[in-house]
């Protein structure tokens, strides 16, 4: 079964720094593209940034471009996000995303449990 896994959320002061990573099993990570989304409250969840398979190219929200940087390891099965010049604006629950085709399944979006993010003084 196929299983993703955020850490690395808190509360930190505008201008802070955090990395949150994503741990995933349950297929073949090296073969994917990853995601990182967000949602705040009353807000529709958006797009971050996103890496593809072998991590050779990535896309940025333009409200996150020079501030945040998406990465993978695939010996370790692990997509992350370093996140600096924090804004207030940030705060948000942010997910780990992988969309997977299978035979039998079709096209099937996965999520993770969310990891919180508040930016505040």
């Amino acid at each position: 079964q196929v299983q993703l896994v955020e850490s690395g959320g808190g509360l930190v002061q505008p201008g802070g720094s955090l990395r949150l990573s994503c741990a995933a099993s349950g297929f073949t990570f090296s073969r994917h593209a990853m995601s990182w989304y967000r949602q705040a409250p009353g807000k529709e969840r958006e797009l971050v940034a996103g890496i593809t398979s072998a991590g050779r190219s990535t896309n940025y929200a333009d409200s996150v471009k020079g501030r945040f940087t998406i990465s993978r390891d695939n010996a370790k099965n692990t997509v992350y996000l370093q996140m600096n010049s924090l804004k207030p604006e940030d705060t948000a629950v942010y997910y780990c995303n992988a969309d997977i085709y299978t035979a039998t399944t079709g096209w099937v979006v996965y999520w993770g449990q969310g990891t919180q993010v508040t930016v505040s003084s």
